[in-house]
């Protein structure tokens, strides 16, 4: 029904306006028969909280932002769905928005994109400046995801991306694989996680006491599935191709599984392959992709709890530094023949 208001969804479902505003807004005091009851009513008649009355009410308006360098690459889709999961369960909405890595927009949504009814920003910066940011004008609560460190007073959520890049690394060597490639490292300026990533890369092999040839980590230009089928095209055409390739995300190793089959190259014979975010594609692709699956849904739950304390608690609540977990997931791309 449109134009329903809070008094009309409590009068059909028998209950106070303040039941009806602690569902909206998620407040976990409310019996679970009840919520579901009022929820019921609500998609019955169709109500819409209004934001900016909320605003005036409570000082919130239920909205947060989420940005990140790129929407369209399938981690970042995953990892929204899993924030607006996690952000709705807390009675908020969430606006997504893409920068494409422009430290200009990076810093805009920073500043909470000029809009009073935004909350608090959740944002994977990848070019923004650590004084640009730490001197922003707006300073709306403010989340970072990823693994680009700041040294501001700001909260934090990331995974330990060097060691799981020296355990995938380490996979690879426990196979027996000694010619063990690397494909991710930028042409340009690296940014956090490739650093990190090829980091425990070299971490391992040293270890495994495997000297670094540097022919096996070819620049990329980008982390997409033509730059890892042209970086495992070039790899194949050594004299000494490599006999394992560790890739920095799952689209990387999803070309590079096709330069192989292009190329005549087993997987995992004559190459194994692993890749990094777990995202969808890689249970499906053939063979299915050994990868370093981040957890996603704590990286979210992580971040909108983290948010949710600092608009509450505003500048008194202590900064965090929060990392989630992540595993190693073997398929078929490395796993041996039976």
């Amino acid at each position: 029904m449109a134009g329903s208001r809070l008094k009309d969804v409590a009068e059909r479902a028998g209950v106070s306006i303040k039941t009806v505003s602690n569902v909206v807004r998620g407040e976990a005091k409310v019996a679970d028969r009840t919520r579901e009851r009022v929820l019921r009513v609500i998609a019955e008649l169709d109500y819409q909280p209004n934001a900016s009355a909320r605003h005036l009410r409570t000082g919130r308006s239920g909205i947060i932002a989420l940005a990140v360098p790129e929407l369209v690459s399938p981690y970042f889709a995953e990892l929204a769905a899993q924030v607006i999961a996690a952000a709705k369960k807390r009675g908020c909405t969430v606006l997504i928005e893409d920068t494409g890595g422009d430290p200009a927009e990076e810093l805009r949504i920073a500043c909470g994109l000029s809009d009073p009814l935004i909350d608090g920003v959740l944002l994977s910066p990848l070019r923004l400046d650590e004084q640009v940011l730490g001197a922003r004008e707006r300073r709306v609560p403010l989340v970072l995801l990823g693994e680009r460190s700041y040294e501001i007073p700001a909260d934090h959520v990331l995974i330990d991306n060097a060691a799981a890049a020296r355990e995938a690394t380490d996979h690879l060597l426990s196979l027996g694989r000694r010619r063990v490639a690397a494909i991710g490292q930028p042409a340009g300026l690296a940014h956090a996680t490739t650093v990190q990533r090829m980091h425990g890369y070299l971490t391992a092999l040293h270890a495994a006491g495997v000297p670094h040839d540097p022919r096996l980590a070819p620049e990329t230009r980008e982390f997409t599935r033509r730059a890892g089928v042209e970086a495992m095209h070039a790899l194949l055409a050594l004299d000494d191709p490599p006999d394992a390739v560790f890739c920095f995300n799952d689209l990387l190793a999803s070309g590079a599984l096709r330069a192989a089959h292009d190329r005549g190259v087993r997987v995992p014979q004559d190459l194994a392959v692993v890749g990094f975010d777990d995202v969808e594609e890689s249970r499906y692709s053939v063979p299915s992709l050994t990868t370093v699956a981040p957890d996603k849904g704590s990286i979210a739950e992580l971040a909108v709890d983290a948010l949710m304390r600092r608009i509450d608690a505003g500048a008194m609540a202590p900064h965090s530094r929060l990392t989630a977990g992540y595993e190693l997931v073997v398929r078929e791309s490395t796993r041996p023949a039976l």
